[in-house]
């Protein structure tokens, strides 16, 4: 079923017309680069703008390659936030901060974990570690650097003590 929004007419110009007359609209109200309450100029430069994107392909495509970019990097830094904020939402919290750290870096493993399970990327991932040419080399390795960090990490910790 078609729509006005799988038209490439509605992807390829309007949407990003759109959105660059309201970004430098915006941008040029809040900084009043052009004098307080010029909102009709601000318009109009924002218009220009607009329209020279319209004239060259080349812009068009990079914004169309990077707008989808912005939207899945904004949906997983709100899903991180939401699921951090469940842990240690308030400066009031209940939790010790070392434990609040420790859960944030499990969260953040466990949404880079869905993003990569999501984009159908963790099967080659996993496969990779686990029973690829250099999996034993690699997991040799993160052991080794773990313990590394660890022992700076305890070392630190010590000092701070004292």
């Amino acid at each position: 079923m078609a729509t006005i929004f799988s038209l490439p007419i509605f992807s390829e110009i309007v949407l990003p017309f759109l959105l660059v007359f309201t970004l430098i609209f915006a941008i040029l109200e809040k900084t009043k680069i052009l004098g307080d309450d010029k909102r009709q100029i601000n318009a109009i430069v924002s218009l220009a703008v607009g329209l020279l994107l319209l004239v060259f392909e080349y812009p068009r495509e990079i914004i169309g390659n990077l707008v989808p970019f912005l939207a899945v990097a904004a949906v997983v830094l709100l899903v991180f936030m939401l699921l951090y904020g469940f842990v240690g939402g308030t400066k009031e919290g209940n939790l010790p901060k070392g434990l609040k750290i420790a859960l944030g870096i499990i969260i953040g493993v466990a949404v880079v974990v869905a993003v990569l399970w999501s984009a159908d990327v963790w099967d080659v991932i996993y496969n990779f570690f686990s029973s690829g040419k250099w999996a034993t080399e690699i997991w040799v390795n993160v052991i080794f650097i773990g313990i590394v960090i660890a022992a700076v990490a305890a070392v630190i910790a010590s000092g701070k003590s004292k």
